[in-house]
């Protein structure tokens, strides 16, 4: 077996000892199936001591035996559906190979993998083919045979089908559920094979409460706040691998979660609250150098496109991509090493334990509608006085960071106003679409002033007939800064966030 990386799409099938297996056949789109291949598998499971990859749904294992045998890991992605990866062992084949590591590492953090179960399987496969050839899923019978490994050790043994799709379309398992409910068979309750070998020992998943116009402000808060740590552990791996936007999206994620703690700050515990701002805002300060640079290196090599060749007077384009690529290493390791220190897990730990018990305050039992409505009102009116102090003819560099705080405080309103959606609705979504268009422009007006800031730091790098490059990038960045600026001042004018009404 090779590393690779797949989707896995499958079911299962609780079924008895002695049942008879189904005419495959008849399954839809089948047209023969192959012999059978009898074959032995041994896996062993691994997991922290308190099972926190089984409380995601996730399982490590390292098998021998059939086609695939090494490591395997199964993060999942939706009901029947997992991303699997797989690896090949090591010179220490009882050690977890360091990708898959640091796949889990947002969730193991710190803490030891250990083998928590032992599962050999006698399985006896099938394949199923198309008319023209198609290799559409293989069917699998088992007889499992599972020991856990952590105390209480448990011994259980039982007999289920499983249907994996190879080439073939999903109808197929809405088929076989239609097939197998004939007679009595049901699809597994159970996400896996670990699931069932571990019993009443694998843990339930959190399911958070959600929000409700008469239900506690505090739902409204929490259920918010439990979708945005989710997405930053979603996007944590993909920091670690490097794959595009993920650096963004994580950024995104603590930047929500820093501005609902904020907004709703009467509703939590404020020395809680702002004690996981603070890290926070270090870890978006770790992670998004590296984005930060990405998205000026683009920006000037689109600027740099548009010029006529004649007037590139210098190899500025690769001093330009000099300067970038001597910064991105350093940025990048910077942000790796925010995801691998202690106190990024213990960050991670606080927020956990900030969603499984809430410091919350008398405010948060208060009625959803009205303690939110009023905390996003007090946002938009925030925005409003910041917008009404600027000094519309000036662009001085105190105006400049004054257009930059009424960027956060427009972000600011729409976290606060997608947070309320779901007990405010339409009313809500309207709020956020206004401060995203006041965000986004003068987030493009942010970016010129920085980029501006750099082209005279290249320019006083590289004299010359650089400096005449430089200064041309310099103006048209200029006249990109001041359009920007003069569209923010339209969409004020225009369409400011409408005052919310929630009553």
């Amino acid at each position: 077996m090779t590393d690779s990386e797949m989707l896995e799409v499958e079911r299962k099938y609780d079924v008895g000892e002695d049942d008879e297996l189904p005419v495959l056949e008849s399954l839809p789109g089948v047209d023969r199936v192959g012999p059978p291949e009898d074959g032995s598998l041994d896996a062993v499971y691994f997991d922290t001591a308190g099972l926190v990859l089984a409380s995601r749904g996730i399982t490590l294992r390292r098998r021998t035996g059939g086609h695939d045998a090494g490591w395997h890991l199964k993060l999942p992605v939706a009901v029947g559906e997992r991303q699997e990866f797989t690896a090949q062992f090591g010179k220490k084949p009882e050690s977890v190979p360091r990708r898959l590591r640091r796949l889990v590492q947002v969730h193991t953090r710190d803490q030891d993998v250990i083998p928590i179960a032992r599962l050999t399987t006698r399985r006896t496969t099938q394949r199923l083919f198309s008319s023209d050839g198609t290799a559409l899923a293989d069917f699998s019978d088992d007889r499992v045979d599972s020991h856990t490994l952590l105390e209480p050790q448990a011994h259980s043994v039982w007999r289920e089908w499983e249907l994996e799709l190879i080439d073939g379309p999903k109808r197929l398992l809405k088929g076989a559920d239609a097939l197998l409910a004939e007679t009595g068979r049901r699809p597994s309750a159970l996400p896996s094979k670990l699931a069932r070998g571990l019993g009443e020992q694998y843990p339930a998943a959190a399911k958070p409460v959600p929000a409700e116009p008469e239900g506690p402000a505090s739902a409204v808060l929490l259920s918010y706040l439990s979708q945005q740590v989710e997405a930053l552990k979603k996007h944590d791996p993909g920091v670690r691998e490097n794959t595009p936007d993920s650096v963004h999206q994580l950024r995104v994620a603590a930047r929500r979660i820093r501005s609902v703690l904020a907004t709703f700050r009467k509703l939590a515990d404020p020395g809680v609250t702002g004690a996981l701002r603070s890290e926070l805002q270090w870890l978006a300060g770790c992670v998004g150098e590296a984005r930060d640079n990405e998205v000026m290196r683009a920006r000037l090599l689109d600027l740099i496109g548009t010029e006529p060749p004649d007037l590139l007077l210098a190899p500025v384009a690769r001093q330009i991509e000099g300067h970038f690529d001597a910064v991105a290493h350093d940025a990048r390791a910077k942000g790796l090493a925010a995801l691998k220190s202690a106190r990024y897990f213990r960050l991670l730990d606080a927020l956990d334990a900030f969603l499984a018990e809430p410091p919350l305050t008398e405010t948060a039992g208060k009625e959803a509608m009205q303690t939110v409505g009023r905390l996003v009102s007090k946002q938009r009116k925030r925005l409003k006085k910041k917008v009404l102090a600027l000094d519309v003819d000036s662009d001085s560099p105190a105006t400049e960071a004054a257009l930059h705080e009424v960027r956060k405080s427009a972000k600011r309103l729409r976290y606060a106003a997608e947070a309320a959606a779901p007990i405010l609705g339409k009313r809500a979504t309207t709020v956020a679409r206004a401060a995203e268009e006041i965000q986004e422009s003068l987030g493009d007006h942010h970016d010129s002033v920085v980029t501006r800031e750099l082209l005279r730091e290249l320019a006083a790098n590289h004299r010359g007939k650089s400096a005449f490059t430089y200064g041309r990038l310099h103006a048209l960045e200029q006249v990109a800064g001041e359009k920007s600026r003069e569209r923010f001042f339209r969409t004020w004018k225009s369409a400011p966030p409408e005052p919310l009404r929630w009553k």
